[in-house]
């Protein structure tokens, strides 16, 4: 009998200590040699790219199988520890170190004739927690897979079908400095008046019935203040939009409505556009039967987040999901954590689902 522990203690210890190497948004190096290192000494053609990616490949067939991770962190040092549950406490752990390290663990385990039939390329990608999306946007350009798994936590028997997109808008209103007995509104007035239109237009916009559908308006930043001879106010509202909504669709609609606001000046960043692939195609029936293998009951989610998905979604327009074991929920949290044996399952699905896409294609040829 196949001693299946060695295994799975190694795909244990990859993914603590991938943990415990910090890598904020633009300081991914020395996690990226870490990953590098431990695919070259798995079978892997490892290289970090122009970009800082940790990229690795196997398998040498006709399919081209693109497993898009990202390695950086948000802020928020947690103690990494596994505790007596097995379960492993750290930043990154779920957000999504857990993703890419059980994409490793699965190619690296995979069996030759699945390594026969297609070429599987794992990235771990820089700067996903930031504006830049610097990794996913660099390696886009690099590749043109025909299948694309996004690692973003979904729990193991759930398999993400699309994200919402995104629009920043960052406003500001700046007026002479009067007697606040006078007549006329302030600075704080008139961007105040400015987020009651933008939250009016989202309350419109979109499809109605469901999240995923609408448009979602939230302040992040608000301010004001004065020199004694200017009045100035600031705020930064951030869109979540639908996939029946265009970032440049959002964009004119807000400018319009707000056209006659004297002295608020808009700038507009983080154009992301929504995207929701279909769900019934090679790459999600080999997941939805790997998933049962495991014993579990396939479960297809839409989020109102972002990730590289957006990123990659119109330069590779191909079958793609996101998988990847841990709950959201936690992401960014102080309770970030993952179950160890949740992991495990996630990459016994990986390496199920990866062998039958592999040699179902092959077969289709």
């Amino acid at each position: 009998m196949t001693d299946v522990r060695a295994p799975v203690q190694d795909a244990r210890d990859l993914l603590v200590r991938a943990v415990e190497i910090p890598s904020l948004s633009g300081q991914e190096g020395e996690v990226a040699a870490f990953l590098r290192d431990w695919m070259a000494a798995r079978g892997f053609e490892a290289r970090v790219d122009e970009a800082g990616n940790a990229v690795g490949e196997r398998g040498h067939g006709p399919l081209t199988v693109a497993l898009l991770g990202h390695m950086d962190t948000v802020p928020g040092e947690i103690p990494v520890h596994v505790d007596d549950a097995g379960v492993l406490h750290g930043r990154g752990s779920v957000d999504a170190k857990g993703p890419l390290c059980a994409f490793m663990a699965a190619v690296a385990t995979l069996p030759d004739e699945a390594l026969a039939a297609a070429r599987f390329v794992v990235i771990g990608a820089t700067e996903e927690e930031a504006p830049s999306s610097r990794g996913a946007r660099h390696i886009r350009t690099q590749l043109q897979p025909d299948v694309v798994l996004i690692g973003e936590p979904s729990a193991w028997e759930g398999l993400t079908l699309g994200y919402k997109g995104r629009l920043v808008v960052k406003a500001q209103a700046v007026k002479e400095n009067f007697h606040t007995a006078g007549d006329g509104s302030s600075a704080g007035d008139d961007l105040t008046e400015a987020w009651f239109r933008v939250r009016a237009w989202a309350a419109g916009a979109g499809e109605p019935g469901g999240v995923f559908g609408g448009v979602q308006a939230t302040i992040q930043d608000l301010g004001a203040g004065t020199d004694g001879l200017h009045q100035r106010a600031w705020g930064t509202f951030g869109l979540r939009l639908p996939v029946s909504v265009a970032p440049a669709q959002a964009e004119a609609a807000i400018r319009a409505a707000l056209t006659d606001l004297e002295g608020v000046n808009l700038t507009f960043v983080g154009h992301e556009t929504a995207v929701r692939h279909p769900k019934d195609n090679a790459l999600t029936r080999a997941f939805r039967v790997a998933i049962r293998e495991q014993g579990g009951s396939p479960v297809f989610k839409v989020k109102t987040g972002t990730s590289d998905m957006n990123v990659v979604a119109a330069h590779w327009p191909v079958p793609t999901l996101a998988y990847g074991p841990g709950d959201s929920a936690l992401d960014h949290t102080p309770e970030e954590r993952l179950d160890l044996a949740e992991f495990d399952r996630a990459v016994a699905v990986l390496r199920g689902a990866l062998t039958r896409l592999a040699l179902g294609a092959a077969k289709a040829d």
